[in-house]
C-alpha cells in the first residue's frame, strides 16, 4: 500500500505562466473534436485564465451544453484522451473530468448545461479578476499564503480559500449584472 506522501497532491501555487494560455487553447481543440456540436461555449477559466493570477498550474475548462445526455456520450472517448471521469463530483448538474494523477494533474473539465447557474457564476468570476487587479493581488496574496501554510494538504488549502470565494463570487456577481445591465 502507497503511503499518504506517494499519493498526496502538494499545493504548488506558482506564478502567472502565459504557457497556460496555449495549453487551453490546445485543450480546447482536441474537446472541440470530442464534443462537436454538443459544445455551445469552451470557457478557460479559474486562475490560470486569469492573466498575471499565481495558480496551481492546472487549467481549468468549463464546457457548455445543450444537452447532457448528449454531453454524457462522450464520456468514453474523454477517457480516451487521458481523461478520468467522476460524474457530478458532488456537484449537482457538472460532469467533471480530469486528467493526471496526484502531483501530475494538468486538466479539470467541468461540463454544466449552457446558461446554468454555475457557467454564469464561473465566467462573472474570471472576468471579474481580469478587471479588478486589486482584487487579483489579494487573491494571490491569500493563495501563496495558504500554500505556505499546507504545502502537502491540498483540502487545507482548499477550506482557507472558502470564505474569501464566497465573498469574492458576490461581488463578481453583482458586477456581472450590473455589466449587463449597461451593455443593454
Amino acid at each position: 500500500m502507497k503511503n499518504y506522501w506517494q499519493t498526496a497532491r502538494a499545493v504548488r501555487v506558482l506564478p502567472y505562466d502565459p504557457t497556460w494560455k496555449e495549453a487551453f487553447e490546445k485543450e480546447e481543440k482536441r474537446l472541440n473534436r470530442i464534443f462537436g456540436k454538443t459544445a455551445r461555449g469552451i470557457h478557460h477559466i479559474g486562475s490560470t485564465s486569469v492573466e498575471g493570477l499565481n495558480a496551481k498550474p492546472i487549467i481549468d475548462i468549463l464546457i457548455e451544453v445543450a444537452n447532457m445526455e448528449n454531453a454524457d456520450r462522450c464520456t468514453e472517448e474523454m477517457g480516451m484522451a487521458g481523461y478520468t471521469a467522476k460524474g457530478e463530483n458532488g456537484i449537482p448538474g457538472r460532469r467533471y473530468f480530469y486528467k493526471g494523477e496526484g502531483n501530475e494533474r494538468s486538466h479539470h473539465v467541468h461540463v454544466f448545461e449552457e446558461g446554468s447557474d454555475q457557467v454564469i457564476t464561473h465566467l462573472a468570476f474570471r472576468d471579474y479578476l481580469r478587471k479588478h487587479p486589486e482584487e487579483k493581488r489579494r487573491y494571490a496574496a491569500l493563495k501563496e499564503q495558504l500554500a505556505v501554510a499546507y504545502p502537502k494538504d491540498i483540502d487545507s488549502y482548499i477550506q482557507g480559500k472558502t470564505n474569501f470565494v464566497e465573498e469574492l463570487t458576490q461581488k463578481a456577481l453583482s458586477w456581472a449584472k450590473e455589466q449587463s445591465r449597461h451593455a443593454n
